[in-house]
């Protein structure tokens, strides 16, 4: 099975919108466990260039926000859903959607 780490960070008060909406998206690799996502306060940082649309901050400017980043595990098969479900729900003009082969524990011991 080919999994991927999936990192994203919104703003904070998006954060449970975006989990809620892929729920039932993908199909977790966690036997017996779904809605399985971890999260952490981040602050993100980024200058608006010209012609951007910024949700947040102003064009030409450093901008400095509070933010969430949610991580979890999918399998290969589920990405273009997943891709497409965040980029329905989040803010972002560009969102930093971060999509990371892994092994997979299991792949080292006999269950």
């Amino acid at each position: 099975m080919n999994l991927y780490k999936i990192c994203v960070t919104v703003p904070a008060k998006f954060a449970e919108e975006i989990i809620s909406s892929l729920d039932g998206v993908f199909d977790s690799p966690y036997s017996g466990y779904n809605r399985v996502f971890s999260i952490q306060d981040s602050t993100g940082t980024w200058r608006s260039l010209e012609g951007s649309d910024p949700y947040d901050g102003k064009t030409g400017t450093i901008t400095y926000a509070d933010e969430t980043k949610i991580e979890f595990i999918a399998e290969e098969k589920d990405l273009p859903n997943i891709v497409r479900r965040i980029r329905d729900v989040h803010p972002y003009e560009e969102p930093a959607i971060d999509i990371i082969p892994i092994l997979s524990w299991k792949d080292f011991i006999d269950l």
